[in-house]
């Protein structure tokens, strides 16, 4: 208990004895003992002795308290085994009923003074222990019989653990004061010397504490005493009437209520302009600040809108661009199918006339073999000239030996001619033969050069049909792309009227492509995405891919 009662009686020494005017020597005692000598050496005299004495008393206390709590639990204990064994307890519980009681008084006290410890009180242990008390100290007052009967006898038997309860509830108050010390929270007390000398101001003064937190009543009274020699000042400059005063100079004693002090209060008029002061700084700011972000907001909503009328336009360009490709494509590709179906026509009539040369052909190699039979028959003919020239020759020699023989008168010029005429006719017949064998010759070559002829003519009309075909394949193609063109424009003035996001034509632009490839999404590409879609990111167009198949699997389809 003497913890709590250094700062009472320090109190009072110093400010309370001593007029308001004297406050200011506070500060002058404590720096006079800080410059004296003696002082210091009185202080460290006192204080081992102080020290001792508190050492001594918190162990007579202890000491006490236990012993005390020792002779009332065995007391009580005995009367309550009494008691219990009276009201029908067996001799087996009989002793264990007063542990009982005792013990619940006990466990509660000592679990209350722990939560206090812990900073976290709770007051039905405490409660729960004053009833156990309460009735502890009944059924001890009561165990000689009526209480009206003998008062005296029953108070012996119930003062015991009612000094018990004293001495746990001083040790509680003990434990509470040092932890709010410890934490800074503990409050002084007012001294009773001033409820009695001041009945009437003291709750008023107890009441400023309480309300606005002020621990300490040392700071309390220099308060009280700044307050009053303020008001004396304020009188003595408007000559008592402090009506006259301004309302800042009022602020004092109006705001000492409300737990300002002086300076406080004096300073509130200022602290307020600064405060309104920046108050309105930070409101202009914040507006200022707003208005940047509108400007902000509106430029950038404005970039975004020419951002996407500037990719409308690219898309519109784009599409046109690839709707006249398209378109030209298709022309040029109509155009290759006519010069294609030209050229098969004058295939055609290639083939025909190849077919012509083939039978020409023929008829000359059948010429040509007749011509050679001829041929052959000339020079078997020719053979058989020269075989009748050469008997000719033979009969004419013999004729001309037996003509020898017999006209031995012929002369020599007439034998002459007739070997002449023989020697023609023999030349004549080689002749013919010779050229029997060029005629064979020839028939043979325009045999061969018919028949190649007729090959290249039947390569022609396969080169021909191949033509036909990739002609009429690439305008298939053609067709196909311009009507993949159309659909893309239609798709595009749809996607503007209903004023789709970049993201959502990226998206049906993607449905688009897999339409286009059969309705595989697998065959669409991923490289392909981001091409036609101008994105970076390969997560991007995977997303895009898919979220094309769902909304396929909804039901899209481009002309809607």
């Amino acid at each position: 208990m003497t913890i709590i009662e250094v700062p009472q009686s320090a109190a009072p020494d110093i400010l309370v004895s001593r007029p308001p005017v004297a406050a200011s020597d506070v500060p002058e005692k404590v720096s006079g003992a800080a410059r004296g000598v003696s002082r210091p050496d009185k202080r460290k005299t006192i204080k081992p002795t102080r020290d001792r004495l508190m050492t001594a008393l918190s162990l007579v206390a202890a000491i006490g308290g236990t012993l005390v709590g020792v002779i009332g639990f065995a007391m009580s204990y005995s009367t309550l085994a009494k008691v219990a064994l009276s009201w029908g307890f067996s001799e087996g519980l009989a002793p264990w009923f007063p542990v009982g009681v005792d013990a619940s008084i006990i466990a509660f006290l000592a679990l209350d003074l722990y939560l206090i410890r812990k900073s976290t009180p709770w007051p039905l242990l405490r409660v729960a222990a004053h009833a156990m008390t309460g009735a502890t100290i009944w059924f001890n007052a009561s165990s000689q019989g009526r209480i009206s009967a003998d008062p005296v006898k029953a108070a012996s038997h119930g003062v015991m653990p009612i000094l018990f309860v004293i001495g746990v509830e001083a040790a509680r108050r003990l434990i509470i004061q040092k932890a709010r010390l410890e934490a800074g929270t503990a409050t002084d007390r007012i001294p009773m010397h001033r409820w009695i000398l001041s009945p009437v101001a003291t709750p008023r003064f107890y009441r400023r504490m309480r309300l606005h937190g002020i621990s300490s009543y040392p700071e309390m009274i220099r308060r009280q005493q700044a307050l009053i020699g303020y008001e004396q000042w304020l009188k003595r400059k408007y000559d008592g009437d402090l009506s006259k005063a301004t309302e800042d100079e009022r602020l004092p004693m109006k705001m000492a209520a409300h737990g300002y002090t002086v300076a406080e209060a004096l300073a509130m008029p200022e602290q307020q302009e600064r405060d309104a002061e920046a108050r309105a700084e930070e409101a202009e700011r914040r507006r200022l600040d707003a208005e940047t972000r509108q400007e902000l907001a509106r430029k950038k909503a404005e970039a975004d809108r020419l951002e996407a009328d500037g990719q409308l336009e690219a898309v519109r360009a784009r599409v046109e661009g690839e709707t006249g490709q398209a378109r030209a494509h298709a022309r040029a590709q109509v155009s290759a199918a006519e010069r294609a179906a030209a050229l098969e026509e004058t295939a055609l009539e290639t083939a025909v006339i190849a077919e012509a040369r083939a039978r020409e052909a023929e008829a000359e190699r059948k010429e040509a073999q007749e011509r050679e039979a001829k041929g052959a028959a000339e020079v078997r003919a020719a053979e058989l000239a020269r075989q009748a020239a050469e008997k000719r020759r033979l009969a004419a020699e013999a004729d001309r030996v037996a003509a020898a023989e017999a006209q031995a008168i012929e002369t020599a010029e007439i034998a002459e001619a007739r070997k002449r005429r023989a020697e023609a006719d023999r030349l004549t017949a080689e002749t013919e033969r010779a050229a029997a064998e060029a005629r064979r010759r020839t028939a043979e070559t325009d045999r061969l050069t018919a028949q190649e002829n007729e090959r290249k003519a039947l390569a022609d009309v396969g080169v021909q049909e191949a033509r036909k075909r990739e002609a009429e394949t690439e305008y298939a193609a053609a067709e196909a792309r311009l009507a993949a063109a159309e659909i893309e424009r239609r798709s595009v003035e749809i996607e503007d009227v209903a004023k789709l996001s970049p993201r959502e034509r990226s998206v049906r632009k993607v449905a688009r492509m897999i339409l286009a490839a059969s309705g595989d999404a697998d065959r669409v590409l991923l490289a392909d995405i981001q091409r036609e879609t101008a994105v970076s990111s390969t997560d991007t167009a995977s997303k895009y891919r898919q979220e094309a198949v769902d909304l396929l699997s909804q039901g899209y389809r481009p002309e809607q």
